[in-house]
């Protein structure tokens, strides 16, 4: 059972970044798409790199054709 994250994910920026809201809770800007799980894959690209975590140890729960995810870290 890892950590769960509410995410709002805004796709095409110009600039990749994560921004804390609240605890528990983040904006995520991804410069990928979204279209055919790009911009998912590169949402789960960046957090790992910002928690310091792999890859495969974050999990989309709920959300995965919105901009409003629910994450598992862990």
């Amino acid at each position: 059972m890892g950590l769960k994250i509410a995410v709002t994910v805004k796709p095409n920026a110009k600039k990749a970044q994560v921004e804390e809201l609240a605890e528990k809770q983040y904006r995520v800007a991804v410069r990928a798409p979204a279209q055919d799980g790009k911009a998912n894959q590169a949402l789960i690209d960046i957090l790992a790199d910002h928690f310091g975590v792999a890859k495969s140890a974050i999990k989309i729960i709920r959300g995965h054709a919105a901009r409003h995810k629910l994450l598992e870290i862990g």
